[in-house]
């Protein structure tokens, strides 16, 4: 088994094909591969293909009129991104880029679309990817306006919670290593804010900091704070 008929088989979104609808799906993919930092695709870039990101750590990231970087969503290996591209064949708008060393499946848009049509479960599933990413961005946005930067960093640790979260001795520990920079990209403030917030946090017990790690230890307190509920963890660190 080729190794892009490995990644196919074991991405959620297509388990419903059939041996034979897989190997014709391959045919059509490629596979490339990004060290950390590279462009996966450029906003302006022709949006003809949907990506499977088989290995490493991907961000879809957003460039304001003033030059600085938004960072909207992280992707996880076995996460399909791009995914517009099966809606409308114009330009992007966002870019993609490798925050690690990457491999990624490029499926041509006219084969997921195809497939779309006929597997109802494959259409569903692409309608749910869209659908959660436009809820996380639309929630992101809602605080940004409305909120200071403690509270949009606080909303940011929680939101991350959902997606990287584990259990450990200490409390929540967040699996994904963040710079500062990181963080104020997310929540469009200064790298020198967060620094600030973070250390304020630390010193009222509710967060561990290390080497690019996050640790919440008041995950309760936190989400109070900012009137929401803490989200849940099932993960536990081994």
């Amino acid at each position: 088994m080729s190794e892009k008929l490995w990644h196919l088989k074991n991405c959620n979104l297509f388990e419903q094909l059939t041996p034979e609808r897989l190997k014709k799906l391959e045919g059509f993919c490629s596979a490339r591969k990004f060290t950390r930092g590279n462009p996966i695709y450029l906003p302006a870039d022709q949006a003809n293909a949907v990506f499977l990101l088989a290995s490493g750590r991907a961000k879809i990231c957003n460039i304001s009129s003033d030059g600085k970087q938004a960072i909207l969503a992280f992707i996880e290996p076995g996460e399909l991104f791009g995914e517009l591209a099966v809606l409308e064949s114009g330009d992007r708008d966002e870019y993609a880029e490798a925050t690690e060393p990457s491999m990624v499946i490029l499926i041509p848009a006219t084969q997921m679309q195809q497939l779309m049509a006929e597997y109802p479960d494959v259409s569903l599933g692409v309608t749910k990817i869209i659908g959660l990413r436009r809820r996380r961005i639309e929630r992101r946005l809602k605080y940004l306006l409305f909120r200071s930067n403690r509270q949009r960093l606080i909303h940011a640790l929680l939101e991350l919670v959902e997606q990287y979260g584990v259990r450990s001795a200490e409390g929540i520990e967040l699996a994904i290593k963040l710079t500062h920079q990181d963080l104020a990209n997310i929540i469009g403030s200064t790298r020198e804010t967060v620094t600030v917030v973070l250390g304020e946090l630390q010193s009222e017990g509710c967060i561990l900091l290390g080497r690019r790690k996050i640790t919440l230890t008041a995950i309760e307190r936190l989400a109070e704070s900012v009137d929401t509920l803490p989200p849940e963890v099932a993960k536990v660190a081994k």
